[in-house]
């Protein structure tokens, strides 16, 4: 355990890419088995661990510490793992640190009523990094600037393979990876990725830079409407069908009624979208339907899915990836055209000139599309983010001015400053919130709201500040829903901090009127 929260401390404070990936190069190299694998597992969202509520750590705490003092360290620090690590007074001698693999073996097979001596001990047990990175796991919350991609090509290039390798054949594997290190340190062959209902890597886009369309020939593409719902991968075989989220996410539970029409043996590329007589909804209705256990018969009826397909990967055990997009197409024109209930096409837009395509961009759309897809017609499909054969070219995101009401501190490099902002339109003669957004602004920006925070707070809510009603922030943002959870009755999607409107007085903000008018 030492060695892996030595080795999630240096990733934490590694600012570089090819830095993180030496790091956990090094790790596999020198990690004993299982403990690797657990690591890998970790680091890449598939550890099985019986996860511990935050609230258990935090009476664990105050239980040996005065509460008072932890809660204002807490509130200065602004991220729980870290505090706990620093503010835990241990009793050394009672345990001793166990391995990573012992140690979630542990946890696994300690009961509930056990579990808050169990957490004590293993906090006296470890020393400071030791405990961090102990709360990291069991609260699921690592944060150490390393994502699932970057820790499988950490992987790959630990065991000299090609990260797309691992990644064709990832989703068949389970912690602790025995078939994968065996394959890696050539002790065993390239595990089998020919699974029927396997998840396959998904292709993505970057987004367009307009300056290059004048080196691009229209010829060369096609476009198609990029559809706002969220990408899916349907994989069905013999005595298998799934749902995948783009990310390998087995989803399918939360829409039976899709899975029941699947009576084909393909793996197709699409948008998960609700469907009424073949127009999409809204996101916000396909929310309705997202991380659900089970489905009512009202959401069933009342919110149906499809899937707008954009791309087919097998059908039966033919593999088409390595076949130029056109040819891809034409077999999804095929396939489709067999009769597919729940199941349609996205439709291809003509266009003869860049021009005349960014005109239909910025036209009146139906609802449900955020802009549009171009693919080079020669792509094969290459798992991750290819640079050059597909993009994506958003339309232009809504703007309104807003006013700062709560400020909160953020998390990892953030955790000392007040970064994550709520803020408020008016309604009539009072400000309500609309949404929640912390990212957007430079370093520099950043301080300087965090200190105008500091020297504006009016109330104190824990870790939360409430200001002057005075600052406004310019919100970049997708979109608008109706949410019965916020005040306003209104909820932005993917919202950002544009620019910070030192120049421009409260009084001046927009209205709710302005951002009901844009919820679809």
């Amino acid at each position: 355990m030492q060695a892996f929260a030595r080795l999630l401390d240096d990733l934490a404070y590694q600012p570089r890419r090819n830095g993180k990936l030496r790091l956990i190069a090094d790790y596999f190299g020198q990690a004993p088995d299982p403990d690797r694998g657990y690591a890998l597992a970790a680091l890449t969202g598939r550890l099985d661990i019986a996860h511990a509520k935050p609230a258990l750590i935090r009476a664990l705490v105050e239980d040996r510490v005065d509460p008072v003092l932890f809660r204002l360290s807490y509130d200065y620090v602004g991220d729980l793992a870290e505090t706990v690590a620093l503010i835990w007074p241990a009793r050394p001698g009672a345990n001793r640190a166990p391995g990573l693999a012992e140690l979630i073996d542990d946890l696994n097979a300690t009961g509930k009523a056990q579990m808050p001596g169990r957490i004590a001990g293993l906090l006296d047990a470890l020393d400071a990094t030791g405990r961090w990175a102990l709360i990291k796991l069991m609260t699921g919350a690592m944060r150490v600037g390393v994502s699932a991609r970057l820790a499988k090509t950490g992987f790959a290039a630990f065991g000299d393979l090609d990260v797309d390798q691992v990644e064709e054949v990832w989703h068949g594997q389970k912690p602790p990876f025995d078939a994968l290190f065996a394959w890696a340190e050539r002790r065993g062959p390239q595990p089998r990725a020919d699974t029927a209902g396997a998840f396959r890597p998904v292709m993505l886009a970057h987004p367009l830079d307009e300056a290059d369309l004048a080196r691009f020939d229209p010829a060369d593409f096609a476009a198609e409407w990029k559809w706002d719902g969220i990408r899916v991968q349907v994989a069905a075989g013999p005595g298998r069908v799934c749902l995948w989220s783009r990310t390998g996410e087995d989803i399918g539970r939360s829409f039976p009624d899709l899975l029941e029409r699947i009576d084909f043996a393909a793996v197709l590329d699409g948008e998960l979208l609700v469907m009424r007589d073949g127009a999409a909804g809204p996101f916000g209705d396909l929310q309705r339907r997202l991380n659900r256990k089970t489905v009512s018969a009202p959401l069933l009826r009342d919110y149906p899915v499809g899937v707008r397909l954009y791309d087919v990967l097998f059908v039966g055990d033919e593999d088409l990836r390595a076949l130029p997009f056109a040819d891809r197409r034409r077999r999804l024109e095929d396939f489709v055209g067999q009769g597919r209930p729940g199941f349609d096409l996205s439709e291809l837009v003509d266009f003869a000139s860049w021009n005349e395509l960014a005109e239909k961009r910025l036209a009146p759309a139906p609802v449900g599309i955020e802009g549009l897809m171009l693919k080079r017609l020669d792509s094969a499909y290459l798992a991750g983010r290819p640079k050059g054969p597909w993009f994506k070219w958003k339309r232009d995101p809504h703007l309104i001015d807003a006013v700062l009401l709560y400020a909160q501190r953020g998390h990892g490099k953030r955790s000392s400053y007040y970064s994550d902002y709520t803020f408020g339109v008016w309604r009539d003669d009072e400000l309500v919130p609309v949404g929640k957004a912390y990212f957007g602004f430079t370093d520099e920006e950043l301080a300087q709201v965090d200190k105008w925070v500091r020297q504006h707070t009016v109330n104190r809510f824990g870790p939360v500040r409430e200001v002057t009603r005075e600052l406004v922030l310019e919100v970049a943002f997708e979109g608008v829903q109706v949410s019965k959870r916020h005040k306003s009755g209104l909820a932005m999607r993917f919202p950002r901090i544009s620019r910070i409107r030192w120049d421009k007085p409260a009084h001046e903000a927009d209205r709710i009127e302005t951002v009901a008018a844009l919820a679809s």
